[in-house]
């Protein structure tokens, strides 16, 4: 494992792609950030678009080849004003994900790091 990408232990493209659909459909239903995620069901388009950014990024930031093209954190979080307890909700929300996919305690505790080194560029902005 120590010479595995993240990106692999992730399970690659597809690996990242169920991760991310398990991630946004729990955002759906967490009481604390849903109203955010929700609208997004009237657009569907916009979903897809904001999914595949996520992969994007989540397979750039795990070693793998894809490239990202989505705004920077910072732009993507302004205006939005998130706090701690919606931060920490969507963490759980990521965290729950990993656990269902079966992700290894290691490959968790690497994904959490990433996600814990973005927070200031997403919290009250």
């Amino acid at each position: 494992m120590e010479n595995t990408s993240l990106y692999e232990r992730l399970g690659g493209s597809n690996g990242i792609h169920t991760l991310v659909e398990k991630i946004v459909a729990n955002h759906m239903e967490n009481p604390t950030i849903r109203a955010r995620f929700r609208p997004y069901l009237d657009t569907p388009e916009k979903l897809a678009t904001t999914k595949q950014h996520l992969c994007a990024f989540l397979e750039a930031g795990s070693g793998g080849n894809a490239e990202y093209q989505g705004r920077s954190m910072p732009e993507t979080h302004r205006g939005m004003n998130i706090n701690e307890i919606e931060y920490l909700a969507a963490i759980d929300d990521i965290m729950s994900a990993l656990e269902d996919e079966k992700i290894d305690e290691q490959s968790q505790k690497d994904v959490l790091a990433i996600a814990y080194s973005l927070k200031g560029e997403i919290l009250h902005r």
